[in-house]
């Protein structure tokens, strides 16, 4: 009698493991883990020209590489499992250049064009169908724990070299110029370039905007050429000022020598006339 309990107890445990690895490898291959590769490997047809064929994608797209390890790695992290995220992590910043944190929450239809030297930390978060040219970073400013790294939003697009360091919210389609670094939050539907970066423009369309880096404003250069231009009204002002000057000299100087006031009073104005 107490075998046949032990052997049905048995069965019941047996039963319990066996869906218990069903649901996981459910899972891994569901919407958790499949679905949002399928999205990052479609999206790549519609961002990128050169994608021709899908033997192209799969073999030659260190982007799709880098998201496919981080998934499983991030798949890994969140259940607890340590050194081997870390591990996937590192094989894929060897492999493709680009270095994802376990850590980090990557959404779909992400799009990492190029991708060398990307670096994405720890709690960085990024929104769905965003585009992420090479070199981005984003990371944080320091040592602080917890929450340290950008949260950006869905459809956004961010330039080549541009960096976003720290806690901040980058709001849906926003567009940061290549080699821009953002240190502050940025609202949706905007255009940020420069050092530190400046909101430059409105996005007028809410559907995703590609990032054409050549119609950017040099923010730099029209500065300067405003302060040229006030520089060339303020030397123009002080050359009339110095004319008054010289005629009111002038006529003092007749007056005090009894020459006639109105034949001074012409040379001053044939002098204003010849500068």
């Amino acid at each position: 009698m107490q075998q046949s309990l032990d052997s049905i107890s048995e069965r019941q445990t047996l039963k319990t493991q066996e869906s218990a690895h069903t649901s996981m490898l459910k899972n891994l291959l569901s919407g958790v883990f499949f679905e949002p590769l399928l999205s990052d490997f479609r999206i790549i047809f519609e961002r990128d020209p050169a994608a021709r064929n899908w033997l192209e994608v799969v073999f030659c797209y260190p982007g799709l590489h880098a998201l496919c390890l981080h998934r499983l790695a991030h798949w890994l992290h969140c259940r607890g499992v340590g050194f081997i995220p870390r591990l996937i992590s590192h094989l894929g910043r060897f492999l493709t250049g680009i270095e994802i944190h376990p850590g980090a929450e990557i959404g779909q239809g992400v799009f990492i064009d190029h991708g060398m030297g990307v670096v994405i930390g720890e709690t960085a978060i990024v929104g769905d169908y965003t585009l992420i040219y090479q070199g981005v970073t984003l990371g944080g400013t320091g040592k602080e724990t917890g929450k340290r790294h950008p949260t950006v939003g869905k459809n956004a697009v961010i330039g080549a070299g541009a960096k976003v360091l720290g806690n901040l919210q980058i709001g849906d389609r926003v567009r940061i110029g290549a080699g821009s670094i953002v240190l502050q939050d940025v609202p949706s539907d905007r255009t940020v370039v420069g050092v530190p970066g400046r909101i430059i423009s409105r996005n007028e369309s809410a559907s995703l905007s590609l990032l054409e880096h050549g119609k950017l404003p040099d923010m730099e250069a029209t500065v300067i050429r405003s302060l040229l231009s006030r520089i060339e009204q303020l030397e123009k002002q002080l050359q009339t000022l110095r004319l008054r000057q010289e005629s009111l000299v002038i006529g003092h100087w007749s007056l005090g020598n009894d020459i006639d006031t109105p034949v001074a009073s012409r040379r001053v104005e044939q002098r204003m006339k010849d500068k």
